[in-house]
């Protein structure tokens, strides 16, 4: 079991190498082929305009488009060629309306067996970067897995942290990450304040962690008092105690209005993530 088909997309040359090291070395030890997409977006949203304005103004937006989209192209062929030889990868460019981006996204994302990207939030991510995360999971209904600047340390993950609630997008994301949970030496799940009521309270995690044993995955579980004041910041902690080389979790448990006003877990992580982290919805 394994990925094939791998998806890159870069709208900015921040934090490119990283990404495009981590995907080329996935890419590498599963056979895969890598697909990378330059992304020119428009982000003019004209509302009104003066008579004969309108045109002059969506010429010069589509043309700093594609000159961001050039400079995206270029910053991924430099990255994939600082990769190994034997890499095979191709790259595409594409310019596109901040309004229709998702659609170019998730068009890509569908025949993809796993998207790779940046860190969406940051100093010097841009609006589209959450916009290109959400767009892979929700339209294009694949996995992502989003890498931290500090780099992944390894392609094949030896110990993996798998974030568990007894939820469906939990589940989901399981089942998405069977390729790097099958390569791992210690895959520990871990339940945060298990509901005392409910089909898994007298075992938590115990049928996730028997089906993943009959898979061949050497799987424990681990419950956790949520002894501070955000479940991110837990599993963070737990992850560096534990010294995970990935965390897999499921994306987006309540609606992603509700993650943007309010805050979530899935938003949290993300913000703050020190280790590559996998996500599906």
């Amino acid at each position: 079991m394994a990925y094939k088909s791998l998806l890159t997309v870069a709208a900015s040359p921040e934090g490119l190498l990283t990404t495009v090291t981590a995907a080329a070395q996935i890419s590498q030890t599963m056979d895969a082929h890598l697909d990378a997409l330059a992304l020119g977006v428009d982000r003019t949203q004209i509302g009104y305009s003066y008579v004969g304005s309108g045109a002059v103004v969506i010429a010069a937006a589509m043309d700093r488009a594609e000159a961001d989209a050039r400079i995206a192209e270029a910053a991924l062929n430099a990255a994939i060629g600082a990769q190994a030889p034997t890499l095979r990868s191709s790259v595409e460019s594409v310019v596109t309306q901040l309004g229709t981006m998702t659609d170019v996204v998730a068009a890509r994302a569908r025949y993809s067996d796993l998207v790779i990207l940046p860190l969406p939030y940051g100093k010097s991510r841009q609006v589209e970067d959450e916009a290109l995360t959400e767009a892979a999971l929700f339209e294009g209904m694949a996995p992502v897995l989003v890498i931290p600047p500090s780099g992944m340390k390894s392609a094949e993950p030896k110990r993996i942290l798998l974030a568990w609630n007894q939820s469906r997008e939990a589940m989901v994301a399981t089942r998405r990450a069977m390729p790097f949970l099958r390569r791992a030496e210690t895959v520990q799940i871990v339940v945060i304040d298990p509901p005392t009521h409910g089909p898994e309270r007298s075992d938590p995690g115990g049928l996730l962690c028997q089906y993943l044993v009959r898979h061949g995955i050497r799987a424990e579980v681990s419950v956790l008092a949520r002894t501070l004041p955000r479940v991110s910041e837990v599993l963070a902690r737990h992850a560096l105690d534990f010294d995970a080389g990935l965390l897999v979790m499921g994306a987006y448990g309540h609606s992603r209005f509700r993650e943007a006003i309010l805050g979530g877990a899935t938003r949290d992580m993300l913000e703050n993530a020190a280790i590559p982290v996998f996500l599906a919805h």
